[in-house]
């Protein structure tokens, strides 16, 4: 990597029963833990479009939370109920409809993830539970528990790139922080290990020190953005080039690797950015595209509102962030994701056919996104 320098300047840088039932339910976590390494989450979450975070990570998060707020009115039940609750919300992928393509992206992360949702995903959740006569003694406990786990999950997801409709219905805007990759080993290992020692130690205290270790971490990743944002506009300065817009996201898995994207005039420039906790930020040179305008018709609409109308739908969905592939061009395709750090090849976009029955297809290569662990590991060590 480069220095990031401008001229001659660096940057700166009960108790039986329970405890049975404790054991058993630690006994699963582990075990989906040992089914579903590290390895496997990677390619889960670039592979598939429509989560943004794994179902591991949002799970741990959700029993840790209701685990460390309720657990001791519930047991270990609580992590139980949190943790099944807070995977509900992505059962919005469901929606879609082969007429429109583009339906699925434009609900997923929308009423089920939103703030005002949480009250009636959380009672929702809880439903099934209350069949049981056991439960409905606690039910009051157990409401609150499956509350807090829905609650965990649009507000992580709103921590990522992808968008998250957190202001649904009073808002269309996508919320999207920036703070942390889709997956995260160093987030999901502290959550697991704070719901595993809660349960076995049958006390509160673990989930709480490793929600209170996980709220800092997405601090620290705010902290991160903010530094890859100053070195994004020192490359600019040096450049000579004047920043319209510009944004950087996390690279998968860490908080030292950004990708930064800004645009200058008609150009989307996109380049790599090391940031570590401690030690001066380093860049590597990326690639440019050229920025799809958006204050004119698009020319494939024609005399084609529906075309026209899908384009918008799609510009919203990728925040404005749009360009044609250069080696499709008649792919227009997301920015903040490519299957390349060399050159924009979107992993996902959009085409359009005008006059056919459905005049738009959804174009996903997600399947064809290679994780090279090895090369992003060595960039994370500086040794690239």
């Amino acid at each position: 990597m480069k220095s990031a320098e401008i001229g001659a300047r660096r940057c700166e840088p009960t108790a039986g029963a329970n405890h049975i039932q404790a054991v058993r339910l630690a006994r699963i976590h582990s075990a989906v833990w040992r089914r579903f390494p590290a390895s496997f989450l990677y390619r889960h979450a670039t592979q598939d479009t429509s989560r943004a975070l794994d179902p591991i990570t949002h799970g741990l998060l959700a029993a840790t939370a209701a685990q460390a707020l309720i657990g001791r009115r519930l047991g270990y039940r609580a992590a139980l109920f949190g943790g099944v609750a807070g995977l509900l919300p992505d059962l919005d992928v469901l929606i879609g409809s082969p007429a429109d393509p583009l339906l699925a992206i434009e609900y997923h992360r929308q009423f089920t993830h939103a703030l005002a949702f949480i009250p009636v995903g959380g009672t929702i959740s809880a439903l099934p539970w209350l069949l049981r006569e056991r439960n409905r003694a606690q039910w009051k406990p157990l409401v609150a528990a499956t509350t807090v786990g829905y609650a965990t999950h649009g507000l992580l997801d709103a921590c990522t790139t992808y968008g998250t409709q957190l202001f649904w219905p009073f808002s269309s805007y996508r919320a999207a922080f920036n703070w942390i990759s889709i997956i995260d080993p160093v987030f999901t290992l502290a959550l697991l290990v704070g719901v595993v020692f809660g349960l076995r130690k049958r006390t509160v205290r673990p989930p709480a020190i490793a929600l209170t270790f996980c709220a800092a971490y997405l601090g620290i990743g705010a902290v991160q953005e903010q530094r890859a944002l100053d070195v994004q506009r020192r490359i600019a300065e040096m450049r000579g080039h004047e920043i319209s817009r510009g944004a950087v996201f996390p690279t998968l898995g860490n908080q030292i690797v950004w990708r930064s994207l800004y645009r200058s005039g008609d150009t989307l420039y996109a380049n790599r950015i090391r940031v570590p906790w401690l030690g001066e930020p380093t860049w590597s040179q990326g690639n440019a595209v050229a920025a799809l305008r958006v204050d004119e018709p698009l020319p494939e609409a024609g005399r084609y509102p529906r075309v026209q109308l899908d384009f918008e739908r799609f510009r919203w969905f990728s925040d404005g962030w749009i360009a044609r592939a250069p080696k499709e061009p008649e792919v227009i395709g997301d920015v903040r994701y490519s299957l390349r750090s060399d050159a924009f090849d979107p992993v996902w976009g959009v085409r359009f056919r005008p006059g056919a029955p459905v005049p738009t297809e959804w174009v996903d290569r997600s399947a064809n996104r290679e994780l090279a662990l090895a090369a992003l590991w060595a960039e994370i060590l500086g040794r690239r």
